[in-house]
């Protein structure tokens, strides 16, 4: 059995809810999309941890060059039998928006969800990439330069 020892918890916890923050004297709460991003090659990845989404509860979407990762945390189904008595999780819509830039592609983005990890690989776009540019002189081979 789980047992409260502080009466003022759940008050805390509340207000947290109702406020959208913090109480002062209190810990903040943590962002519950919380995502790490790097960049690997010609691509950047970006990971969220989203324990307890369904995969088809998770909507992406790309308008100009905003990402939108939205994902619900529902309930789990309960019994009329059973009395909650520590509620900590948070549940409901969490939305995240990512600004994009200019050099990468938003039309080859990859998705993958495993684990409660969702995981989107954005491939930086061609005419970003670095290349070559040929170079010819008068009376010489034409050399590579790097652009």
């Amino acid at each position: 059995m789980l047992m409260r020892t502080d009466p003022f918890r759940e008050l805390e916890r509340l207000t947290q809810q109702l406020t959208g923050g913090s109480t002062p004297g209190t810990w903040s709460r943590p962002n519950p999309m919380p995502m790490d991003a790097y960049r690997s090659g010609d691509e950047y990845v970006v990971v969220f941890d989203l324990p307890g989404v369904a995969p088809e509860a998770i909507d992406l979407d790309v308008e100009r060059n905003v990402l939108t990762v939205k994902a619900e945390r529902r309930p789990a189904p309960l019994s009329d039998e059973v009395e909650m008595q520590v509620a900590e999780r948070p549940l409901g819509v969490f939305s995240r928006q990512l600004f994009l830039g200019d050099t990468l592609d938003t039309e080859r983005i990859e998705a993958a969800y495993g684990n409660g990890v969702l995981t989107l690989r954005i491939p930086m776009a061609a005419q970003a990439k670095p290349r070559k540019i040929s170079i010819s002189g008068s009376g010489s081979e034409p050399q590579q330069i790097d652009a």
